[in-house]
């Protein structure tokens, strides 16, 4: 969290920056102090919502309140244990590894908020590493926390495009607001037609096959 060095940190001051665990936070912390004229209070991990590749479901393992995931990638062989990656949009971090397939476990509040609950063996999950802090930001800031669940109530073919409406509860105060943002499986995404429970997402034909939409 970055706060502006004259203010009282309220939160309305507070900016905030996430960056991989292994980045080297103490430089990154000078230097961003330095370019920003700010005071660092605490760097931690983001994402962008752009999707580099996907994961196939191999083993689901109850314990407990807790469910351990393995998946099989391409991605596996760059990853290393105790790594952040975004899971349909949720962080989660890598506890092991063996040749293209590695592990990640969801504590029970992440069930709750997420479709991860839902899984079954051969799903495919979208998958992002954590920013890089030289990298282009070309998506929006997601911290990979989920808010909340919502339905596909309808997928309507616009002639190369598609165009997916969702549904979802308002109850909890979450809203969402014409032509801004929001993470859907960890793709980052623009609303459109935003109602009091509802809302629109225009997907590209790249994003289509490249991601877990073709599934929805």
């Amino acid at each position: 969290h970055i706060t502006e060095k004259s203010t009282n940190l309220s939160e309305q001051n507070k900016i905030i920056f996430k960056v991989p665990k292994k980045a080297n936070k103490k430089n990154l912390k000078n230097n961003i102090e330095k370019i920003f004229k700010v005071n660092v209070i605490k760097i931690k991990l983001m994402f962008t919502g752009i999707i580099e590749g996907n994961g196939k479901v191999i083993e689901l393992k109850s314990d407990q309140e807790n469910l351990h995931i393995t998946l099989e990638s391409k991605l596996t062989q760059d990853l290393k244990i105790d790594q952040s990656l975004a899971h349909n949009g949720v962080c989660l971090t890598v506890v092991d590894i063996q040749e293209n397939q590695y592990v990640v476990t969801a504590v029970q509040e992440t069930l709750l908020k997420s479709n991860l609950r839902d899984l079954k063996l051969g799903d495919s999950i979208n998958l992002e590493r954590a920013m890089k802090m030289n990298g282009r930001l070309d998506g929006h800031i997601v911290q990979g926390h989920v808010d909340q669940i919502g339905k596909c109530i309808r997928v309507e073919n616009k002639d190369g495009s598609w165009m997916y409406e969702f549904e979802y509860d308002s109850d909890p105060g979450n809203i969402t607001i014409e032509k801004g943002s929001i993470t859907i499986n960890g793709v980052s995404l623009t609303v459109v037609n935003s109602g009091i429970n509802t809302f629109s997402v225009a997907i590209i034909p790249y994003t289509y096959k490249h991601t877990n939409f073709n599934f929805i």
